[in-house]
């Protein structure tokens, strides 16, 4: 097999640049481990960026989330029993986030490449990539017990964590930074209605709080929890009445309790590599960098990660301009450090770490006053939440 552009994985970052590259004429193949049913199973974020719906859009699946995602203009913080609008919209000069689950969007774009019959091939395994410091890169694979190879120009690795792309690195050439935080988040899902029409996002002595929704009549709660738990000790009563103790009676009243449609613990950490990119293989999404949720970062970055590479390649086939290819990583790092570096800020702002000492907890106190008690400290939240803007390539 021949093809112009490979992409590893078929999560929504490798479908959509899979459904651009298509839009705009290139040739490309998308390889999946998993099943497509098994895709589609994984429960993940649900807030999209401006930046993030504009390319939706742009890639031609946005139809149905228009019809059904929930257009927020503001968000609300809960501390030390205050409840704290940020107006996000009226902060940042019209911009908005959208509730639309990221399961929905992989579905939206599985549905489009399905209707465009462009190749994606699931259930592969022993995914290798070759040659890629060369012009004529190559990836082979297994399918049912057959070897099978594809030559191309360029490998996008769309991969996750634990994909081969990333490895495909030589360890001399990554720079790996981490940093693990000592608690987890368990979620929990509902069919229930929200609790508040935004997102609240709470500190309290107890432990950190997050009221999501997916819909108006499916919400996501989450809270703080020592990575130590498991899942099987918190029952679906134990978690609603936990949820109760930390949140302020008027919310508690109005909380609306169900059975979980799914629940699990996810541990949190901040993690980036660089270069994103080696020869002719360019990583994307979580590949090359994780985020914890509370800056509702790991979609929007994937996709900002998307957007940089899919407008290179555009030029590269459109207009001859490879000199481009050496400016991915760089540019894509700028945007992807200022979405870790907005996530680290909103963990450390409204969670209680065991080894704070009694400055740390000063400081972070200090913290919480001025970015939500002035107006400068909450435009930045703002803009930062809504997402910033991408760079032009050209």
């Amino acid at each position: 097999m021949k093809t112009q552009v490979v992409i590893i994985g078929a999560g929504p970052s490798g479908l959509l640049l899979g459904q651009l590259l298509h839009n705009a004429g290139i040739s490309n193949i998308v390889l999946e481990r998993q099943s497509p049913e098994h895709v589609l199973g994984r429960i993940r974020a649900g807030i999209l960026e401006s930046g993030t719906v504009d390319l939706l859009r742009e890639a031609g699946v946005s139809e149905r989330m228009d019809a059904e995602g929930l257009i927020h203009e503001g968000v609300e913080f809960l501390v030390d029993g205050k409840r704290i609008a940020v107006p996000l919209k009226a902060l940042t000069g019209g911009k908005t986030v959208m509730v639309y689950g990221q399961t929905e969007v992989t579905r939206d774009l599985m549905e489009a490449r399905r209707g465009s019959a462009v190749a994606s091939i699931y259930g592969v395994s022993n995914v290798q990539l070759f040659d890629v410091k060369s012009d004529s890169p190559y990836v082979t694979f297994e399918k049912q017990g057959e070897t099978c190879r594809i030559d191309c120009d360029y490998i996008a690795g769309c991969d996750g964590f634990h994909g081969v792309s990333r490895r495909s690195i030589p360890a001399e050439i990554r720079h790996e930074y981490e940093r693990v935080y000592p608690f987890g988040w368990l979620g929990l899902l509902s069919d229930t209605p929200p609790v508040n029409h935004e997102l609240i996002y709470a500190h309290h002595e107890r432990g950190f709080v997050l009221c999501s929704q997916r819909s108006l009549t499916r919400s996501r709660y989450y809270l703080q929890v020592p990575l130590s738990d498991k899942v099987e000790a918190w029952p679906d009563e134990r978690f609603w009445e936990e949820l109760k103790l930390r949140l302020p009676q008027e919310l508690a009243e109005k909380l609306v309790t169900g059975h979980s449609l799914e629940k699990s613990i996810a541990p949190l950490r901040s993690y980036v590599v660089e270069p994103m990119q080696y020869g002719n293989l360019f990583l994307v999404g979580d590949a090359a960098h994780i985020v914890p949720p509370t800056g509702a970062k790991g979609l929007n970055l994937a996709a900002s990660d998307v957007n940089y590479l899919y407008r290179i390649l555009r030029k590269v086939y459109h207009e001859g301009r490879t000199d481009l290819l050496e400016t991915y990583s760089p540019m894509a790092l700028r945007r992807v450090w200022k979405g870790e570096r907005f996530s680290w800020f909103m963990t450390n702002l409204l969670h209680d770490f065991t080894e704070q000492n009694d400055f740390d907890r000063k400081m972070q106190q200090a913290d919480r006053e001025y970015y939500l008690a002035s107006h400068a400290g909450l435009t930045t939240i703002a803009e930062n939440y809504v997402g910033l803007p991408f760079e032009p390539v050209e």
